[in-house]
């Protein structure tokens, strides 16, 4: 089996210097995503020196292969998720412009009205929230999850991540998740997030399907020439 061992990401000093997520949280919180880097090398090295009968051993309700294969989807969601998390904080916030902003609208009606959607969703889960590009529908959508592997929903792909266990803000904000989410948007840098939104769509369409017909590899369902 290639084995591929990560290295954890510099999100550079700007999150140390956010308003209202003290240095302390976010350090906390880089232990974490370090935590998750470091596991998920390890569970790889694990999955490596697997034997015949650790194969033959495999079973639903416990073997080591299972318990391994389920630990590797829980920390490279660990990793992804804080990446992308991470990678979209320590800016200036307010309402996005260019394509994201445009999007947004078309979408969610108003800047405001994908905000109350993406707050109530927060307020509603128990671990992540992620505004995704769904790429069958050709739309942005706000989706709920409860574990850092309870993500993927099939066929959309997440441009903003929102953490919502508590380790996130308790050392801010007490309970008052409210609050952070508030604040998290203060903090946000559009332009990380409208570049993601650009790959996915380039992702998608600059691929033409092997046809006649100059279709995106999606066969449209992207949205992207609506």
């Amino acid at each position: 089996m290639n084995i591929q061992k990560r290295d954890a990401v510099d999100f550079g000093d700007a999150i140390l210097k956010m308003e209202s997520i003290s240095e302390k949280a976010v350090q906390e919180h880089l232990k974490l995503y370090k935590g998750y880097v470091t596991k998920y090398n390890a569970i790889q090295e694990s999955l490596g020196k697997l034997t015949d009968e650790d194969y033959a051993g495999a079973n639903q309700t416990y073997s080591l292969i299972r318990e391994l294969k389920v630990e590797q989807t829980f920390a490279w969601g660990g990793i992804v998720n804080h990446e992308i998390y991470f990678a979209h904080l320590g800016g200036t916030g307010g309402s996005p412009g260019g394509d994201i902003g445009v999007q947004i609208k078309k979408d969610f009606g108003s800047y405001e009205a994908y905000k109350k959607d993406m707050k109530a969703t927060a307020l509603a889960a128990r671990g992540w929230v992620w505004t995704a590009w769904n790429h069958g529908e050709g739309r942005l959508i706000n989706y709920l999850g409860d574990a850092q592997n309870s993500y993927p929903v099939w066929g959309a792909t997440p441009i903003v991540a929102l953490d919502t266990y508590e380790h996130a803000y308790f050392m801010d904000f007490g309970a008052d998740r409210g609050s952070y989410i508030d604040v998290f948007f203060d903090n946000m840098k559009w332009d990380v997030v409208e570049r993601s939104m650009g790959h996915c769509l380039m992702c998608c369409c600059s691929e033409k399907m092997e046809s006649k017909k100059d279709d995106c590899a999606c066969g449209g369902s992207c949205g992207h020439d609506k």
